[in-house]
């Protein structure tokens, strides 16, 4: 059977469609911030940035550009009606306080117990760079990652035990992937919805812990955005 993995937006788009309303949801640098573009019609949804703005709106268009608007990662934002801006330590008071209901972060490498990795202690040239993921992974009520399901060279993401310094322990919730949506149970990885045309023994080989399937595991599916 043949497949096509997700894009980035489309990624960002599934993740998007579980926000509920009345959430503050703090968006994480790179592929996170795209689910700002996705926001899920008729509910309110207050999305954080953790250098002090809550009410992100979606990603600058050439035309929106305010170079004083940006997230933690320099990217152009915009604001949606009644936003605020405040201070980095009124942000980190928010998030450490627990008042985040759920954190969207990219990741490195999950762990079968929700073990979170997102940052590399041995970057060339760059050195520590764990920055604010590791209090929005032990401060937010939820933690939610957005990957690729495996390396450039193909090596699995979804492990056992992570190779990589951990971020956090055991705070995963749900992952998001190019090729499935899987949930972190007492029990391990549970797949919740698979890639149209992919095998489930194709996605057990693409992942280096067992994964379990829930009872009611639909076909993922997203727009062509």
């Amino acid at each position: 059977m043949s497949y096509k993995a997700l894009s980035r937006n489309q990624i960002a788009w599934r993740a998007a469609q579980d926000l509920e309303d009345g959430m503050v949801v703090n968006l994480g640098l790179g592929m996170p911030v795209l689910c700002a573009n996705y926001r899920p019609e008729g509910r309110e949804v207050l999305l954080q940035s953790e250098n002090g703005v809550l009410g992100v709106g979606p990603v600058a268009t050439p035309e929106q550009e305010d170079r004083d608007l940006t997230d933690a990662g320099s990217q152009l934002i915009t604001l949606i009606p009644g936003a605020s801006i405040f201070s980095s330590s009124d942000s980190f008071a928010m998030i450490r306080g627990g008042h985040i209901d759920v954190t969207l972060l990219g990741g490195f490498e999950v762990a079968a117990n929700g073990d979170l990795a997102n940052w590399d202690a041995d970057m060339p040239g760059k050195g520590p760079l764990i920055g604010g993921a590791m209090d929005l992974a032990v401060g937010a009520k939820e933690v939610r990652i957005m990957m690729q399901h495996n390396t450039r060279d193909g090596s699995p993401r979804l492990l056992e035990k992570c190779n990589y310094k951990l971020t956090a322990p055991a705070c995963v919730t749900r992952v998001y992937t190019d090729l499935a949506v899987v949930d972190v149970t007492a029990d391990g990885f549970v797949v919740r919805e698979i890639l149209d045309g992919l095998s489930r023994e194709e996605l057990q080989a693409k992942t280096g812990a067992k994964l379990s399937f829930a009872p009611d595991c639909v076909v993922l599916k997203t727009p062509a955005v």
